[in-house]
């Protein structure tokens, strides 16, 4: 089965073409910066052919029409038009109390996914335009959606999704915490429980750090703690989102502008992490060139996201009773040398024998960090949303 997976991030838009059957990706590609100037890749691994630009894409609805015109290409696509396409499987973000797992779009889905735009402000009208986008391109084609939200809530403990605020009002509202990036936790969790030689009885944080990031403490296999909560809004600092602060600030900031609701919570999303802090861009690699030129306000951002992460790490070791390893993954995480350095340094008292030289070399595939001997390992694992995504899509579609 041909199953084209398609992965909008806030700022962003993946996709893969897998043959399933074969078990095969075909092409690939990336579209980022969107909403900022704009960038594609795309690569036809069956031919080799590598298409490259720079393109406007001033939304989600503009990149999902690039990506459609690089699959078609006569010169570097991978399909002569969209009919060779058996199904779509979209990653959406968060599925609110209406999904917990993923599921064929209908009309009353699509109805449902409107409700959660509330929840995930930056992602869920991405995922709406690119599902959109792929209807009016390949009109009847089967389209899945696979929920960041389920790899969390479906073992969260009690006690660590509830939140104290009044019982009956989180019941009633479906107030907790549901967490984000499922599916790249769910596959990096399990591919560094491979090479400790299986899940049962390891305890791994996996560090998902891009232009949205969140951290995970899997134990035994399971979710027991996510860093993002009810929203993608909550845990460390991201591109344009504050994280986690005090919850009077927001109430203060309200009175003091004159701001409503919608607009302090577009606020919060879209004008603090990175961009607020450091007042030079949203992309971590702007930041950091910042810096390097002396720019106080861009280091001091990146001083803000190391301490964090640092923070979230040590509190998960307490959690679990214990670490056996730190996984580093998404596009900061398996990038970025640097970020990956500045955190570990703070590590060594809890076994981490961190390998710097390592650490500076370019890697395509799962590379431990660590230097031999090392009581709490450090991978840089690749994460493969995608191929999570295509399997669920290809046995609900096979379903049909």
């Amino acid at each position: 089965m041909n199953v084209l997976v398609v992965n909008a991030g806030s700022s962003s838009l993946k996709y893969q073409l897998f043959d399933t059957t074969a078990g095969v990706v075909r092409a690939k590609g990336l579209c980022e910066r969107i909403g900022i100037d704009g960038k594609i890749k795309h690569t036809n691994l069956e031919t080799g052919a590598v298409y490259e630009k720079e393109i406007a894409m001033a939304n989600h609805t503009v990149a999902t029409k690039i990506v459609i015109d690089a699959l078609t290409s006569a010169e570097y696509g991978s399909v002569k038009d969209m009919a060779e396409i058996e199904a779509v499987g979209h990653r959406v973000v968060h599925g609110g109390a209406y999904f917990s797992e993923s599921v064929l779009v209908t009309p009353e889905v699509m109805e449902k996914l409107e409700l959660c735009r509330d929840l995930a402000p930056l992602h869920t009208p991405a995922h709406i335009m690119g599902i959109e986008g792929c209807t009016e391109a390949m009109p009847g084609t089967p389209q899945v959606l696979v929920f960041d939200t389920a790899f969390h809530t479906a073992t969260m403990p009690e006690h660590v999704y509830t939140y104290p605020l009044e019982y009956e009002f989180c019941q009633k509202y479906a107030v907790r915490r549901y967490g984000a990036h499922g599916t790249s936790h769910r596959y990096v969790a399990g591919e560094c429980a491979k090479l400790l030689g299986g899940a049962e009885g390891t305890k791994i944080v996996t560090c998902h750090l891009g232009n949205g990031s969140s951290i995970s403490a899997v134990k035994d296999g399971k979710v027991l703690d996510t860093s993002m909560g009810f929203t993608p809004l909550a845990g460390i600092e991201m591109g344009t989102r504050c994280g986690d602060i005090d919850p009077a600030i927001v109430p203060y900031i309200m009175t003091k502008t004159g701001m409503t609701p919608d607009e302090v919570n577009n606020y919060m999303n879209k004008k603090c992490g990175f961009l607020g802090v450091s007042g030079v861009s949203s992309d971590c690699r702007d930041v950091a060139s910042a810096a390097k030129e002396g720019n106080h306000r861009a280091q001091l951002a990146l001083d803000i996201v190391v301490y964090e992460i640092q923070k979230f790490i040590g509190a998960y070791t307490v959690a679990m009773g214990g670490l056996d390893a730190v996984v580093f993954t998404a596009g900061i995480g398996e990038n970025d040398c640097g970020m990956r350095e500045r955190v570990c340094a703070g590590l060594e008292f809890l076994g981490v024998d961190f390998d710097k030289e390592k650490n500076q070399g370019r890697y395509s595939e799962a590379t431990e960090l660590t230097k031999p001997g090392s009581k709490v390992k450090v991978f840089m694992i690749p994460t493969n949303e995608e191929l999570v995504i295509a399997k669920d899509t290809e046995a609900i579609v096979n379903a049909l």
